[in-house]
């Protein structure tokens, strides 16, 4: 999820956990430890793209990331902290829940976490968008009521819990949700005769109302959408999986770990003489009919006996515009 959504997780849990004897700085460290996580992304920094994408929610989100280092930063606030009644013990237990609570909401999300690193399992629930306001802003205004409450205040504490209890039922909700879109798509495929050997959903961003569909079919993947709104049909569209594009590269290390990272769900295009890897998990850039590019897309470079396999940038104005389709959509076909 967004950094703002774990801020505010781990600011919960921290309250949850210590409020009542150190008050706001619980939820202060709560919010430093729910994302401590995150920082994996500055592999991205000195990594090349397909290992720093492997490492995205790896180690740092796993339960033996959590155990292992929520002693050690236990201790350095308990040292930072020595004022307070809190012991070291105190401590290393809320930095375990805001480490441990991080990975566990990443797991709704369509990327997932590596929660049993070092199994190479991804748990990944596809429920919720990486940023979900009906998820995130209740749990804030529940947050900062209960920032202005005296530590031992009743009322503290009720906050806070009503807080965890509205956001986790929201994401069993979205599972809910997830199972009706699914069966939904399941049921159009059957009246239009399609055959294919998996069906994969996900909400769209922003919201669970508009719910999109990937189906792998036998020379191509097929795409939908379907709203809650709609009273028209489901329609897909095929996009041909082109993977004898990879030819000599086929047996290359970093096409074979892209193929593991986007669990199959990928094709291959050719734009300009340059071959493209395309993730399928996440979508188009747009929802216009005509659109080919991918959310993530990587160039492969041929260098040598081996690839540069480069992520193609993405544009504030293609988010701006998707945003703006997404919110029609939503409403219904």
């Amino acid at each position: 999820m967004d950094s703002l959504t774990q801020i505010v997780l781990g600011a919960a849990v921290g309250e949850a956990v210590l409020g009542k004897k150190v008050g706001n700085k619980a939820m202060l460290y709560g919010a430093i430890a729910g994302t401590i996580p995150d920082l994996d992304v500055i592999t991205r920094y000195f990594l090349d793209t397909v290992t720093a994408t492997e490492w995205h929610r790896g180690f740092s989100h796993s339960i033996f990331f959590s155990v292992l280092f929520a002693s050690v930063f236990g201790w350095l606030v308990w040292k930072i902290n020595k004022k307070e009644s809190a012991t070291w013990k105190d401590w290393s237990w809320l930095m375990f829940w805001g480490l441990f609570t991080h990975p566990l909401l990443d797991a709704f999300t369509t990327w997932g976490t590596q929660l049993f690193w070092p199994f190479k399992t991804r748990l990944a629930f596809q429920s919720v968008f990486v940023i979900d306001p009906l998820y995130t802003l209740p749990f804030v205004v529940f947050l900062i009521l209960a920032m202005f409450q005296k530590r031992t205040a009743v009322k503290r504490r009720r906050y806070v819990n009503f807080g965890l209890l509205l956001s986790s039922a929201y994401l069993v909700l979205t599972l809910l949700l997830k199972g009706i879109a699914y069966n939904q798509f399941e049921k159009a495929l059957e009246s239009q005769a399609i055959s294919y050997s998996e069906l994969n959903t996900r909400p769209a961003p922003l919201n669970t109302v508009l719910w999109m569909a990937n189906i792998d079919t036998e020379d191509a993947y097929l795409m939908g959408d379907y709203s809650f709104f709609d009273s028209e049909p489901i329609s897909f569209t095929s996009y041909p999986k082109n993977h004898d594009l990879i030819g000599e590269w086929a047996d290359n290390d970093k096409i074979k770990r892209l193929i593991k990272i986007t669990e199959g769900w990928y094709t291959i295009t050719e734009n300009d003489g340059h071959l493209y890897f395309n993730d399928l998990r996440f979508g188009l850039i747009s929802l216009d009919e005509n659109e080919t590019q991918f959310a993530f897309s990587y160039r492969l470079v041929p260098n040598g006996d081996d690839l540069i396999v480069e992520e193609r940038p993405k544009f504030k104005r293609d988010a701006k515009r998707l945003l703006f389709a997404l919110w029609q959509r939503m409403w219904g076909n």
